[in-house]
């Protein structure tokens, strides 16, 4: 989000051009170094409408990947008289089939069944062996990033025939099994539900794309200025099965700002995170951004904006060497230390405004004052009513309607097949950017930008 951000310092660089005042004493006394606690600001919140759609190719191929060898082990003979052994052989297949899932399973399965009754020790086991290829037809569920099935089998296909272990040796019983296969079934497909149950949880990768999203990266090096966003509340809809994908809507429900200077902290915890599962999501974005410079680094840039520059009138000039702003009793403090024809600080104040219908930011209530040490204020007159002046006045309002378009400009790479993650793609349209207004607090100077479009994000080729 490149030149966004700096509207807050075009707002301070605005003000250091600017004198439309009298020359009453500004009392412009710099405060204190504040400390580092955070700038605190009532941020709105933004909303964005993300409609997921997931391929079944990927869920096909997250379930072979948590889905290896030994998929099933029940051990415990004495709860249900069963024990049961399920492995997968080959990778499973996924189509849609009627608005359900059809999954082709090759599996090996063991069991070991008893039978009779325990009065006298009059019971047995048996071991039956199974493998071959299953065909499931599951209706599945999506819910809060969680995927559930409930199965049924349609066929069996051998790949050796079944088989029952008598006295230590396998005895082929297909001529037994296959009539009787319907005993076995739900509680084969139960276990392979299961299994799918247990390891089709897509909540740590949908977290995990959060926290790249989360962490905070650079969008201008000229501005030194860092975009973050804070997630808030994740909202999902209830999946719907396609042909070839599963289609959901997802809501993020989050803060987003901009910093300049520093570095800011990733403060992302996944355990905050609230997950809703809800009925519906409106297919809208609405975009809130506040762009936060603190005075410190605002002075530094515009200090950087100004270096070089002369002011002349005449044989009469002067050179702007260091800036420093603050706030004071809610009005922006600039001065600005000159060397020239006059040495000493001139000191600017006003409140910045901005005006929605033309674009431009200005100032109102401005004032000024000279202080200089090696001449005397009358002789600065010229400084104060002269060609100078004059220049400067001529920047009293100054349009932002370029660096709007170039913000939006800027966000173009995020929006066009943007991947934050392998296997996640983000696309989408932004509408143009509206500056809302700006504030000044004791700690920094606050810009607010709006905006609005839509999003979409696809999953395929997850690792």
């Amino acid at each position: 989000m490149k030149t966004i951000i700096a509207f807050a310092l075009l707002a301070c660089t605005l003000l250091i051009s600017v004198s439309c005042g009298t020359t009453n004493k500004i009392e412009a006394l710099k405060p204190a170094p504040s400390n580092n606690a955070a700038v605190v600001y009532k941020n709105k919140i933004s909303f964005v409408a993300m409609p997921i759609e997931i391929s079944l190719k990927e869920i096909e191929s997250q379930l072979n990947k948590n889905l290896t060898g030994l998929i099933y082990n029940d051990s415990i003979l004495s709860d249900d008289k069963t024990e049961m052994k399920i492995w997968k052989t080959a990778p499973i297949k996924l189509a849609e089939k009627n608005g359900n899932i059809v999954s082709v399973i090759p599996l090996k399965i063991w069991a070991k069944f008893k039978y009779g009754t325990d009065f006298l020790g009059l019971n047995d086991t048996r071991e039956i062996n199974l493998n071959g290829t299953i065909t499931l037809n599951s209706v599945t569920n999506l819910s809060n990033w969680k995927l559930t099935t409930t199965s049924k089998i349609e066929d069996f296909e051998w790949s050796e025939s079944p088989n029952i272990l008598v006295a230590g040796k396998k005895v082929p019983i297909t001529y037994i099994i296959n009539p009787t296969l319907s005993i076995f079934k739900s509680k084969i497909a139960k276990k392979i539900d299961d299994a799918i149950n247990a390891t089709c949880d897509f909540k740590p990768q949908v977290l995990s794309v959060l926290e790249k999203l989360s962490t905070p990266f650079l969008t201008s090096e000229q501005y030194e200025t860092w975009f973050k966003m804070v997630p808030i509340e994740l909202y999902v809809t209830e999946a719907k099965l396609g042909k070839t994908k599963i289609t959901m809507n997802m809501g993020l429900k989050c803060n987003m700002q901009t910093m300049v200077g520093q570095e800011p902290k990733n403060n992302f915890d996944a355990a905050k995170i609230i997950l809703k599962p809800i009925a519906s999501i409106p297919n809208k974005t609405t975009v809130s951004v506040v762009a936060v410079s603190t005075y410190e680094s605002a002075s530094k840039i515009v200090t950087k904006n100004f270096q070089g520059q002369e002011f002349a009138a005449g044989s009469r000039k002067i050179v702007v060497q260091k800036v420093d702003l603050w706030q004071k009793d809610g009005k922006m403090i600039i001065a600005l230390d000159i060397i020239g024809s006059i040495n000493g600080t001139i000191y600017l104040s006003g409140i910045p405004n901005y005006n929605a219908i033309t674009k431009e930011i200005y100032f109102e209530q401005m004032d000024y004052v000279l202080n200089t040490k090696n001449i005397l204020m009358k002789s600065a007159n010229w400084l104060m009513q002269g060609t100078i002046l004059k220049k400067i006045q001529e920047s009293c309002r100054y349009s932002i309607q370029g660096n709007l378009e170039e913000g939006k400009k800027s966000m173009n790479p995020y929006l066009s097949n943007y991947s934050p993650m392998k296997g996640v793609f983000v696309n989408g349209t932004l509408n143009d950017f509206e500056f809302e207004k700006v504030e000044i607090t004791d700690k920094g100077i606050i810009a607010f930008i709006t905006t609005s479009g839509k999003m979409n994000i696809t999953v395929d080729g997850m690792e």
